[in-house]
């Protein structure tokens, strides 16, 4: 893989918040446009934990919904109002991700907190066998929760997530060798300028494939805290779950991945998950972002693997 890819990959895949962050105390009030507010029949319902808040609509089938890194709920707006015409969705929100009270998610364990609170909120409610789909991080999580809570977890859908972020550093990458890295990834983070005003031309970048899709991402970005982005970016580059991907007994387990790329996305995500028991499903003309650049594509995805209504 080329350096360039590599370097766009990266760009796509992490680092959006690394361009643009939020600020804790100007989205101290939730913006009601980041709130998973779309067209929705039923009554929602909002439960606060210790990492994250769930919104949950509908009746039928469970299916949990967890957005990347940076990005609120509203990731979903595009399939939610249908969705909840035959499911409950649980709309996942990580602390700090759109804004408000980050609740001390900028310490390590962010990660491991998600997975427990996810557990745990599945236990209480008695949820069986729910299905549970991430993007991004929220795909590191739904794979954490297949292999370390496969009781909470029915089946897996993974969006352009892979099970070791750096591997995109190269297929020998390891943990302990991704640790300066991620060090640097957290540390500029950190110390990226605020914005103050909205985005409203194209910034750049392959997050979407579109000048919308692009500015959309960057204003979801622009609400993150970045003290809880840093924690995140550093946790994603240093969690390798492929020796746990074993234990996911849950089925389908279902990968989705951006082709932007071109033949090099193929050749990572056939090398990240290699012997496991996922099954890899290409989306054509997109990019990380795939529920933007091919909403159509996307949602034909999401009811194949949830199976017949």
């Amino acid at each position: 893989m080329t350096l360039a890819v590599k370097s766009r990959l990266i760009a796509a895949i992490a680092f959006p918040l690394l361009l643009l962050h939020g600020t804790p105390s100007r989205a101290a009030t939730p913006d009601p446009q980041q709130m998973g507010h779309v067209a929705i029949s039923g009554t929602l319902e909002i439960t606060q934990l210790d990492h994250i808040s769930i919104q949950s609509v509908g009746k039928g089938p469970a299916v949990f919904l967890i957005p990347g890194l940076a990005s609120p709920r509203a990731v979903w707006d595009g399939v939610v109002a249908d969705l909840a015409k035959t499911h409950r969705v649980y709309l996942v929100e990580v602390h700090g991700f759109a804004g408000g009270d980050i609740k001390g998610n900028d310490k390590a364990g962010l990660l491991d907190g998600i997975a427990a609170d996810l557990n745990g909120f599945i236990i209480a409610n008695k949820i069986k066998n729910p299905a549970i789909a991430g993007h991004s991080m929220g795909g590191l999580l739904a794979m954490m929760m297949g292999a370390r809570y496969p009781q909470s977890t029915g089946s897996v859908l993974v969006i352009d997530s892979l099970p070791f972020f750096s591997l995109l550093f190269g297929p020998t990458a390891t943990v302990e060798g991704a640790k300066p890295f991620a060090e640097q990834a957290r540390a500029r983070t950190l110390a990226t300028p605020v914005p103050t005003e909205p985005v409203t031309t194209d910034p750049g970048g392959i997050w979407s494939n579109t000048p919308a899709g692009r500015i959309k991402v960057a204003n979801w970005s622009a609400k993150a805290d970045p003290r809880v982005s840093a924690q995140a970016v550093y946790e994603v580059m240093t969690t390798d779950l492929r020796p746990e991907l074993a234990k996911v007994t849950a089925k389908p387990f279902t990968v989705l991945y951006a082709t932007g790329a071109g033949p090099q996305a193929k050749q990572l995500w056939e090398l990240a998950y290699a012997g496991s028991p996922a099954t890899l499903v290409p989306i054509a003309d997109s990019w990380h972002f795939i529920m933007l650049d091919q909403p159509a594509a996307f949602e034909q995805a999401l009811n194949a693997f949830l199976g017949p209504k």
